[in-house]
């Protein structure tokens, strides 16, 4: 394969999102835009953050949404259709605290089974960051505005509402350790 992950990971999440959800094509373009700010904080990770961003949530494709629960679809489809980077795919499979998401959904045992956490604390962290300071248009705002709109779509008791109430003080701690990486950082 000559073409780097970043550009083959672009291609594939172009193709299955940008025709059937743009909306959510440029949520995926914004939440990589964001990583790309952070390659400095992530040394030999960079790529991989940016790759992961953009792919975050592919699983959302029509086509792939087997179980309805997009980390995993997603996950799955690198796996079986592109034989991805297996930390790619582990990063795509928890983005965001899935976790929490499958434990709702009942399918937490299979998430934990078939793709395991990372445990690379800043790379994980940073995909959150980049996530959840995107908004559904690609645009920046701040983890508390985003979980607020991610609230107000699904609904105070929806599966995804509960989830994202859950999630809320990870998501806050995970922002606030990418900023205090990044204020870190020489310039």
């Amino acid at each position: 394969m000559d073409e780097t992950m970043l550009e083959w990971a672009t291609q594939v999440a172009e193709k299955e999102l940008c025709d059937v959800l743009p909306r959510r094509w440029a949520h995926s373009q914004g939440v990589a835009a964001r990583a790309a700010v952070l390659s400095p904080a992530l040394a030999g990770n960079a790529e991989l953050l940016i790759a992961g961003a953009v792919l975050h949530d592919v699983g959302y494709a029509p086509r792939l949404a087997e179980t309805g629960f997009h980390p995993l679809d997603g996950a799955r489809f690198l796996r079986d259709e592109h034989g991805a980077d297996e930390r790619l795919v582990r990063l795509v499979a928890n983005h965001s605290f899935a976790l929490l998401e499958a434990e709702e959904r009942g399918l937490m045992e299979v998430l934990v089974r078939e793709f395991p956490l990372l445990h690379e604390g800043l790379l994980v962290d940073a995909l959150v960051y980049c996530d959840m300071t995107t908004t559904p248009d690609g645009e920046r705002t701040t983890a508390a505005e985003r979980v607020a709109e991610i609230v107000s779509r699904y609904g105070v008791d929806s599966l995804v509402g509960r989830f994202i109430r859950r999630a809320e003080p990870d998501i806050r701690a995970a922002v606030g350790r990418v900023e205090a990486a990044l204020v870190a950082q020489p310039r």
